[in-house]
């Protein structure tokens, strides 16, 4: 019975747990020395933990389009700036500067966004402190 019962709270830890190792720091994933202005239209968003998301189409050069995914800070920190879940809709053409992804993947952490009418509103770089 001991035995048991040791192995359920041994379960419910690694549980609890899995979260935590789900998260990563800044620095493992993107490249600070490596800044990158986007413009494009948002095409979906994701006001999901650990970090809330949004995408968007970005014309290149050659006249194709790529999709680019963006990472903000946590969805509790950003509604303690000011933004909700509706501050970016499908559509919203907007201006990200942020750092890219150390894998080369169409992959960027949002330091700051301009929306449309010129309003800058600062994602929380994942650099700074609080998560």
């Amino acid at each position: 019975m001991k035995f048991r019962m040791i192995l359920v709270l041994a379960s419910a830890a690694l549980v609890a747990a899995a979260p935590a190792l789900a998260h990563h720091s800044f620095a493992a994933e993107y490249d600070a020395a490596k800044p990158v202005t986007l413009k494009g239209a948002v095409t979906k968003v994701e006001w999901t933990n650990p970090h809330a998301r949004f995408y968007i189409d970005v014309k290149n050069d050659d006249g194709t389009t790529t999709n680019w995914n963006l990472e903000l800070a946590s969805p509790n920190y950003l509604k303690r700036a000011g933004w909700s879940s509706e501050s970016l809709k499908q559509g919203d053409i907007v201006t990200v500067e942020g750092s890219l992804a150390r894998s080369g993947a169409n992959m960027a952490n949002a330091r700051a966004v301009t929306l449309a009418d010129g309003r800058k509103v600062f994602a929380r770089a994942a650099t700074d402190n609080g998560g």
